[in-house]
């Protein structure tokens, strides 16, 4: 292997596609996901490999990946010591933190999670689960579940604590959240001595600088017009949507060239403004990027 070279984990199954794309957003094409745990990447610095996000913070930690992507709830589920870089605000279905909420049967006698001391729990985040009940002074006997944790209770378990985005799978199998544990983001985390090092530490600086220039952009445009300069003013005050414009003059007097950066959703609603306002040639476009 090159020695300049950055290793890096990147989570498979629910998160994938997802972090995949907003790898493309930043510059970096990932192919061959969907075949293989080593696929390539257009970047010969970058040496992906793909793996569960449970395992990801401790091959971080113990330095056969420098870097990676995974959730912090596996890394503190791990307690693995490892640098965070950066949280990147995206789940599987929305923007929303996936949440490890204590569940029991909507029927269930449990109000509280102190009600569950002496009773038995189930979850696959046994660290994290234990750590909470501990700190709230609750002595439950708590296992490890492989999956499909929810289909355990009432007849195995009297609680498990799972993993949710908007609760629609428990409320669907009449299960109610006690309390939540923690909320959880992916997160960018290296292996400390790799951080360490100046040229990997320049890589990776400059990957999550473009990461979150790809989560700034989403669900933002740009928006360009022409605009008569004495209509410029007047434009502005009807439009407070239009923050900090860069105003360039055009080659034709009198006239000035609008750009802007703005939220998708009420571009639908601007445009027919715009022109009523007296702005023409008006351009809409995509943004991969957006670096403050």
């Amino acid at each position: 292997m090159a020695e300049n070279t950055l290793r890096i984990g990147l989570p498979t199954g629910s998160l994938m596609e997802q972090t995949l794309s907003l790898f493309a957003k930043a510059g970096f094409a990932v192919s061959g996901a969907e075949r293989s745990y080593r696929p390539s990447v257009d970047d010969p610095e970058l040496v992906v490999r793909l793996l569960r996000a449970q395992e990801i913070s401790r091959y971080v930690e113990q330095g056969f990946l420098d870097c990676g992507i995974t959730g912090r709830d596996w890394v503190a589920e791990n307690a693995s010591d490892v640098a965070s870089l950066c949280d990147l605000p995206y789940s599987k279905v929305s923007v929303a933190p996936t949440r490890w909420v204590v569940v029991v049967p909507e029927d269930s006698p449990v109000r509280c999670v102190e009600d569950l001391s002496g009773k038995r729990v189930a979850t696959e985040a046994v660290g994290l689960t234990k750590e909470f009940f501990r700190r709230r002074g609750v002595s439950a006997e708590v296992e490890f579940s492989w999956g499909a944790t929810e289909v355990k209770v009432p007849d195995l378990v009297d609680a498990i604590v799972d993993i949710t985005e908007t609760g629609s799978s428990l409320q669907a199998n009449n299960l109610r959240i006690v309390e939540t544990i923690m909320e959880s983001y992916p997160v960018f985390i290296a292996n400390r001595e790799a951080y360490s090092a100046e040229w990997k530490r320049g890589k990776m600086d400059r990957i999550v600088l473009l990461l979150q220039g790809a989560m700034a952009a989403r669900g933002k445009v740009g928006l360009k017009m022409n605009l008569p300069q004495a209509r410029l003013e007047n434009l502005l005050e009807e439009l407070p949507a239009l923050r900090n414009p860069t105003v360039s003059p055009l080659a034709h007097d009198g006239w000035v060239a609008v750009e802007t950066v703005i939220d998708e959703k009420v571009v639908r609603e601007i445009i027919p403004q715009l022109k009523a306002l007296g702005a023409e040639g008006i351009i809409e476009y995509p943004l991969n990027k957006l670096v403050y």
